[in-house]
């Protein structure tokens, strides 16, 4: 029986849920982990699909590749549970079946987490132990990445002749991850030499009909489906699905006249959700040609005009100061808008404004960011990943875009564990320098599930560099990287030591991207004490501590001192950079204003000596 020739004939059936039907027998563990500790589990689960009528079996060996068992500390253990899940998946077999090796995708949410020479390298050798087992093809699952599908499958593809099915997921109907829609991306997999193409997990049968309703009937390759049941519901403390199996094999017909010709169930389908698809097709043929009706192109409105000059641009003509004023911890914001006010007038370009530094909650920075907007300031607005999930850092977005807040600075955020509330939890579902790329999505018009937005944002993107690290060249690469994600500038933790400005600049002079260099004034010695061993990145020198340290108890003193050190600071980095950051102290904004005229005056001289000069 040939795979190739059974598909062109008739409609395949695969299996339904591995992992449902494990966990429903109290398993919490590494699924694919089960195929070296309890094999007969795993082979009753093969045997339930063989006799609820799959025509093609499927290894437990989804996620059987390094970078996922280690989690478990199973890493050394790839080859051995991949060549066991083969060896179960074909002693449940019966001679009809067709039993395929598994390889599920490595990138989710966080896209930095794993390079694609790793995937290249765990794809391998998963791959090259499943194809010691022999198996009559490969699956390829519930990839959202499109790169990482592409990548995979031409590794595959060079590696053996075998038949395979490529099945990406959606997060949207018809969309990609990337914007791309269905109907433009199986035809690239289906000449890349995948057999089968589709789409597996996330969507239910009926946005999984909708979703293939615009995809023509491929010429060189078959449709094939693996639905969820349904959309998942959250009930004590568990997803569960609705086990309406007579509802999913209905569906089943419904696929067919999509032109799906391979058709089975990903998470919370059963053997009766696959027995119903057996049922119902009853032995139907394949359908060869559809209608499909133009697909509506959605366009993206362009960005307005542009009524400001970026941040960014701005630097590379003139000295541009940030100041960053922190919104209070408290409702009264009277205290606030003179300080913002008054450093304004003392010549800052613009008031950056963190999201709830060192993780304690002030007040929204966006409702700040609108208010000065108002007064005629385009704020700096900071977006953390730590406070805000995948969905709430897009609706942040769509936010921010909405009240013409188009300046921001994407950072990670220190941890909860630091602030007021250290039970509190951090979210991280994206590393900061996914979420520039995400950010950057958004200016094409595009959500983080590729479906289109309506109108382009305007954003300009400033991300952090911390300087103060053991390896400063490390620093620079990570740097790089955000260039590549994005980035449009950069704001430096704070610095408290004159030669680091020269080691700085030296160690970025390539770097085409301007960076405002931080600059925070010492209020106390037990404020510098405190920034200094407790401060998550930043070090004092020695030097500043003693200084500080004498300076002695008395507030006007030591904030007389603090205010030296940080001159200093500012002569020193004034001679190598345009973007000044200066970071006020407690709201003290005094402080900063006396730095932002003094950065002025030095300026003003400097003008006044080039005239003279000419």
């Amino acid at each position: 029986m040939n795979f190739r020739d059974e598909i062109q004939n008739r409609i395949l059936i695969g299996e339904g849920a591995m992992g449902t039907l494990l966990y429903s027998t109290g398993v919490d563990q590494c699924y694919e982990e089960l195929n070296i500790i309890n094999p007969d589990l795993v082979r009753s689960v093969h045997q339930a699909y063989v006799h609820a009528g799959s025509d093609i079996l499927q290894s437990n060996t989804y996620g059987a590749n390094h970078y996922k068992l280690k989690r478990y500390g199973l890493e050394d253990k790839v080859s051995s549970i991949n060549r066991e899940g083969m060896r179960i998946a074909k002693s449940a077999a019966l001679e009809h079946n067709f039993v395929f090796g598994t390889i599920g995708a490595t990138r989710s949410l966080r896209k930095s987490d794993i390079t694609l020479e790793e995937i290249k390298r765990n794809f391998r050798e998963q791959l090259f132990s499943l194809l010691l087992e022999n198996p009559d093809g490969l699956i390829l699952e519930t990839f959202y990445d499109f790169e990482e599908m592409e990548t995979v499958l031409k590794i595959a593809r060079q590696e053996t002749p075998l038949p395979i099915i490529a099945n990406i997921s959606l997060h949207e109907i018809g969309y990609l991850q990337n914007g791309m829609h269905l109907s433009e991306a199986l035809p690239i997999l289906e000449d890349m030499g995948a057999d089968a193409v589709g789409v597996n997990c996330r969507l239910g049968p009926h946005h999984t009909i909708r979703s293939l309703e615009q995809v023509p009937v491929p010429s060189k390759s078959v449709l094939s489906a693996y639905p969820n049941a349904s959309l998942p519901e959250y009930i004590d403390g568990r997803l569960q699905y609705e086990t309406n199996a007579e509802y999913f094999g209905k569906s089943a017909l419904l696929l067919r006249e999509q032109g799906v010709r391979i058709i089975g169930g990903c998470c919370g389908t059963t053997p009766s959700h696959i027995e119903e698809v057996k049922k119902n097709l009853n032995g139907l043929p394949p359908i060869f040609e559809k209608n499909v009706s133009p697909r509506k192109i959605e366009v993206n409105e362009t960005a307005q005009q542009e009524n400001e000059e970026a941040l960014y641009k701005k630097v590379e003509h003139k000295r541009t100061i940030l100041v960053e004023l922190d919104p209070p911890k408290k409702l009264d914001i009277s205290a606030y808008l003179e300080g913002t006010k008054a450093l304004i007038e003392a010549g800052a370009d613009t008031i950056t404004m963190a999201d709830n530094s060192l993780a304690s909650p002030r007040i929204s920075n966006m409702a700040m960011g609108s208010i000065l907007k108002q007064q005629g300031v385009n704020p700096l607005v900071h977006l953390t990943c730590r406070d805000h999930n995948l969905i709430g850092l897009q609706s942040h977005l769509m936010g921010l875009h909405t009240l013409g807040l188009d300046e921001i600075l994407v950072i990670t955020g220190d941890p909860s564990k630091v602030g007021d509330f250290p039970g509190a939890t951090s979210v991280y579902d994206v590393s900061s320098m996914d979420l520039i790329s995400l950010v950057k999505q958004y200016n094409d018009g595009l959500s983080y599930s590729g479906k289109p937005l309506g109108q382009k944002t305007n954003f300009k993107v400033a991300a952090a560099f911390n300087p103060n690290v053991k390896y400063l060249h490390k620093a620079v690469g990570r740097m790089e990287r955000k260039i590549k994600a994005g980035a449009d500038s950069f704001l430096t933790q704070p610095i408290y030591s004159v030669n680091q400005v020269e080691e700085i600049y030296q160690a970025t002079k390539h770097i085409t991207a301007p960076i405002f260099m931080g600059i925070m004034p010492l209020t106390s010695y037990r404020n510098a004490e405190y920034i200094h061993h407790e401060v998550p990145g930043i070090t004092l020198p020695d030097s500043v501590l003693r200084a500080m340290e004498k300076a002695g108890n008395d507030r006007v003193q030591a904030e007389r001192e603090g205010l030296a050190i940080a001159k200093e600071l500012v002569q020193a980095t004034m001679e190598r950079f345009k973007g000044i950051y200066l970071i006020t102290p407690f709201l003290r904004y005094n402080i900063t204003v006396e730095l932002t005229k003094f950065v002025r005056e030095i300026d003003a001289k400097q003008k006044e000596e080039v005239i003279v000069y000419e």
